[in-house]
């Protein structure tokens, strides 16, 4: 959606300023839910921004029937105070999944690779490469290492983080350990995967990543704020992002840092885009009906597999928590959300701009966790912590 029909389809709403967490407005651009809702909404959502400390947190909630809610609380600048606002871009992390992976899919609807395809056709010195199908990578399947998960990256980043990393120099973190697993023996999250997958859009596209995601992916739905970002530089207008990680380690006090360009070439197509509330809430209802996709194509992203947690399953970068189906993502700095629940046709986008969790959650998660109770009780977004898709940024038990 442009922005100019955004403006249109909001003449008609409330434009309303109330007080949201640490005193900073919490601003309305449409709440047509009946208040009863809005209220215990505003509350829940201001109640663990406040528990967990949380600076600012875009909101977009769309149920047919029942209503619209989107609303910013809190501030985009800690310094400045300057509030959130809903057109603000952020990094979105690991939701950049959903965006490699239908860029690789688009390629096997046009009959250029297959799912069944090893990872050794297109990309070299990937052990176990011969036995790993693309499918496989996609699904969280694969047993290679996760390089976010190796001491060496952790250091690295730590030391210097706008510092540019290649592809390349991710997979050699990542191969400097062997396979935890067989292929298709379980399941389990790991960036390197997706890192591959990126390098054979490239190695049979013959172009940048960003470059082939933009004509393929965003152009299509007109997504106008979102972007493969190759430098450390935001996009104006954005929210500045805040983590409880420094280049010295973890801080102690509960203090934070501001990472808003900490460069994100460590995560480049597992997690590294930049996208805006607007954009994500076209973007979400598309990845859920695969309009961009063969029906058969789309039939095999969704085929969910189990990940031994409850509730929470993993399709071709798509996960289901509860029935909700999408992505969360994490990355110094900012969170996000965006799922679908099909059977209330509903649409979810949280935007949060840290990525400082509490008690071990992260915040969006919590967030979720918070508005879904509400509007969706029998549906319930309650994400691991195991699963969801950290490190972020370094852990301690990482360091």
């Amino acid at each position: 959606m442009t922005r100019l029909r955004m403006l249109l389809a909001g003449l008609a709403a409330l434009l309303l300023v109330a007080v949201g967490a640490s005193g900073a407005p919490a601003v309305t651009v449409r709440q047509d839910f009946d208040p009863a809702t809005v209220e215990r909404l505003d509350t829940a959502i201001t109640d663990v921004m406040e528990r967990a400390g949380i600076p600012g947190v875009d909101v977009g909630l769309w149920i047919p029937g029942r209503g619209t809610y989107e609303k910013s609380f809190g501030v985009s600048d800690k310094e400045s105070g300057v509030p959130m606002k809903s057109d603000l871009h952020m990094r979105i992390g690991s939701v950049t999944k959903t965006f490699t992976i239908t860029g690789l899919l688009r390629l096997v609807d046009r009959g250029e690779i297959g799912l069944a395809d090893p990872v050794s056709r297109y990309v070299e010195r990937v052990p176990n490469g011969d036995g790993i199908t693309l499918r496989q990578l996609a699904g969280m399947r694969s047993g290679l290492y996760n390089y976010t998960d190796a001491d060496a990256w952790s250091k690295s980043l730590l030391e210097d983080p706008e510092r540019t990393y290649t592809p390349r120099q991710l997979l050699d973190y990542a191969f400097a350990h062997p396979p935890n697993f067989p292929p298709d023996a379980k399941w389990e999250y790991s960036n390197t995967n997706t890192v591959l997958l990126g390098l054979v859009i490239e190695k049979v596209t013959g172009r940048p990543l960003g470059a082939e995601l933009e004509q393929q992916v965003y152009e299509p739905l007109d997504l106008e704020e979102t972007s493969f970002p190759t430098s450390a530089a935001m996009p104006e207008p954005y929210a500045r992002g805040y983590t409880d990680y420094s280049p010295t380690g973890a801080t102690t006090t509960g203090a934070t840092v501001d990472a808003t360009h900490w460069n994100p070439s460590w995560a480049w197509a597992a997690g590294a885009m930049i996208s805006s509330l607007e954009d994500l809430h076209t973007w979400v209802p598309a990845l859920a009906d695969g309009r961009l996709l063969e029906a058969a194509t789309q039939k095999q992203r969704l085929d969910f597999g189990p990940t031994g947690y409850p509730d929470v399953s993993y399709g071709l970068g798509i996960m289901r928590v509860n029935d909700w189906i999408g992505h969360n993502g994490e990355l110094p700095g900012y969170e996000t959300l965006a799922v679908q629940l099909p059977s209330e046709d509903a649409t979810l986008v949280i935007l949060i701009n840290s990525d400082a969790d509490y008690e071990g959650m992260s915040l969006s998660t919590l967030i979720g966790h918070a508005i879904t109770s509400v509007v969706t009780p029998d549906h319930v977004i309650d994400l691991p912590s195991a699963p969801q898709s950290n490190p972020r940024s370094p852990k301690p038990s990482h360091t």
